[in-house]
């Protein structure tokens, strides 16, 4: 399929401003703050200002397409509609514009004008017209046509599974059970991917066809121990030998909110989040209930720092649906990520009271108290969270190293120790764990061999981890190996050059090794990244500026540590 992307440099060479004085400066500063929020995925501040643009320009082709795919951004394909009908009156091409139509097209179920619009070259890309249209041929009641139609997107290189996907989808939604599942199982066309929602649809053909072992066995094999609340319901009725519907697709308008929805999968590999999310507004748009598609188009907007509309879309998954907790998840983070830590919090804990048996809720909770330095509220929820882990066989190397942390922040150093450990125990190589282990008995001056064996495993591992490589410049620092040291902390120091720690670290191994200007040069760096009345656990603002008044030595003196010693040649 050849996408067109929607491009500021096109919008700018098609922009004809008015020249008269009264509006001029108006249609200018539409423009520049459309183009800015664009530039930001400001949806709501781009449709505002490419709207206003056009109102000075009205037949501008790139102000059209650019106010449509804010509109699309937003959700609000009805505002997007009269303008898409412009440009198709004014015979113009544009992607975005037939998405739109599209969508009205399949959501009135006008699958003639759907079909003249295919005809006449005004779709969206060889892969979508034609699989759209085999639906909505399929929605004028002419099956065998439908079935023409998937079976030559099928024949294109590359295509044969994606189409055949929604062959048996639609030999599904009229009762052809049978074909479908020959599909589906690979007995007809060859092995297809075994996708989420694919396999869930399988599992109801299967059932359909009362062969419920059959379909238990599919979703053991394809998700083994990994089945989400959604998944686990639909073993757990299969098990039970009941009957399930198939619900995936119930016809044509389905079908084609299912194009827009799988093509919008296929691409968020290669292209860009702000693309792909068309699809899934449009998928949104023809199926509201669709509750994949909602996650979908949440989840794009968090990834382009659209927190709130993000929180807006979780919202809509309904309480009582299986993906519920899913979507509260996502909210908790868009809440945090939009400085609502408070309204994150809240979301985690009333989760945790209608989800408590979900080990994945306590975690997120763990994780947002931790990051908020909340350690030991942090380390109950992990404890909650292993409890459950620990029923179902399946412990998390991750838990256990995230309680460490909370552990290691409280003081409380014999119960971090032992989560490390269990976390290497479960992942012996894993870079984060040896480097924050090792990093920890460097600081408390314990294990220096171990703690330095640590350190330079991960290292291989993460060659080009600013923090780890400090990790083992310190352990060498404590180690008395200071010219050793040097390289690797100024490393570190290229790697993560606004890091306070690291640039603190720098300025006293410089200052060992006789580098007193350049030791000094670093404590004023690591003093300007540090915020104005910012306490920190990790750098002491106040012993960096004694070190700049007295040296390193006069401190290590007045705090009753070590004076600085190379190491000798026997170690």
């Amino acid at each position: 399929m050849k996408l067109r992307s929607l491009s500021i440099a096109v919008l700018a060479a098609a922009l004809q401003l008015p020249t008269g004085p009264p509006h001029a400066d108006e249609a200018v500063g539409a423009y520049l703050a459309a183009r800015q929020a664009r530039f930001q995925n400001d949806f709501t501040a781009a449709a505002e200002h490419f709207t206003r643009a056009l109102a000075k320009d009205p037949s501008n082709p790139a102000l059209m397409e650019n106010a449509i795919a804010a509109y699309v951004g937003l959700g609000q394909l009805e505002k997007a509609l009269p303008v898409a009908q412009r440009i198709e009156d004014a015979d113009l091409l544009s992607q975005v514009a037939h998405m739109v139509l599209f969508a009205d097209e399949g959501r009135r179920e006008a699958y003639d004008e759907l079909l003249d619009r295919i005809d006449r070259n005004r779709g969206i890309g060889e892969l979508g017209d034609g699989l759209i249209a085999a639906w909505a041929h399929m929605g004028q009641g002419d099956m065998k046509t439908a079935l023409e139609l998937f079976d030559k997107v099928a024949d294109q290189r590359g295509l044969h599974s994606f189409a055949n996907y929604h062959k048996a989808l639609a030999l599904a939604s009229v009762g052809d059970f049978e074909s479908a599942e020959a599909i589906f199982s690979g007995d007809a066309e060859g092995p297809m991917q075994r996708t989420r929602r694919g396999t869930m649809a399988w599992a109801q053909v299967l059932s359909q066809l009362e062969h419920n072992d059959e379909a238990v066995a599919v979703i053991d094999e394809v998700f083994g121990g990994n089945m989400d609340p959604e998944i686990t319901e639909l073993r757990e009725r299969l098990a039970a030998d009941e009957r399930l519907p198939f619900s995936v697709i119930s016809g044509a308008r389905d079908g084609v909110s299912e194009v827009f929805f799988s093509l919008g999968r296929a691409l968020q590999v290669d292209a860009g989040q702000d693309y792909v999310l068309l699809y899934a507004r449009v998928a949104e748009y023809l199926t509201p209930d669709n509750v994949d598609a909602v996650i979908m188009t949440a989840e794009l907007l968090e990834t382009l720092e659209r927190h709130e509309l993000a929180t807006t879309a979780y919202r809509r998954v309904p309480r009582d649906h299986p993906s519920y907790y899913i979507a509260e998840l996502g909210r908790a983070e868009a809440l945090r990520r939009s400085d609502k830590a408070d309204a994150a919090i809240e979301v985690l804990e009333q989760l945790s009271q209608s989800h408590g048996n979900l080990p994945i809720v306590h975690v997120s909770t763990g994780d947002l108290h931790r990051q908020l330095e909340q350690f030991e509220k942090a380390a109950a929820a992990y404890d909650r969270a292993l409890a459950l882990y620990e029923e179902r066989d399946n412990n998390q190397w991750f838990v256990y190293y995230a309680r460490g942390i909370s552990h290691e922040r409280l003081d409380e150093w014999e119960d971090a120790e032992a989560d490390f450990r269990k976390a290497l125990e479960l992942s012996p190589e894993q870079p984060q764990v040896l480097n924050y282990l090792g990093y920890s008995m460097v600081e408390k001056r314990i294990n220096l061999d171990e703690a330095l064996d640590m350190i330079e495993r991960a290292v291989a591992a993460r060659p080009d981890s600013g923090y780890i490589i400090d990790s083992l410049g310190w352990v060498l620092y404590r180690l008395g190996r200071y010219d050793e040291a040097v390289g690797h902390m100024e490393r570190a120091a290229e790697l993560e050059p606004v890091d306070p720690v690291v640039n603190d670290h720098l300025g006293d191994v410089l200052w060992a090794v006789g580098r007193y200007q350049e030791a000094e040069f670093q404590w004023h760096r690591a003093l300007s990244f540090v915020s104005e009345g910012e306490a920190s656990s990790d750098v002491e603002a106040d012993r960096i500026r004694r070190k700049l008044e007295v040296g390193l030595d006069e401190v290590l003196k007045e705090e009753g540590s070590a004076p600085l010693k190379v190491v000798d040649d026997g170690g």
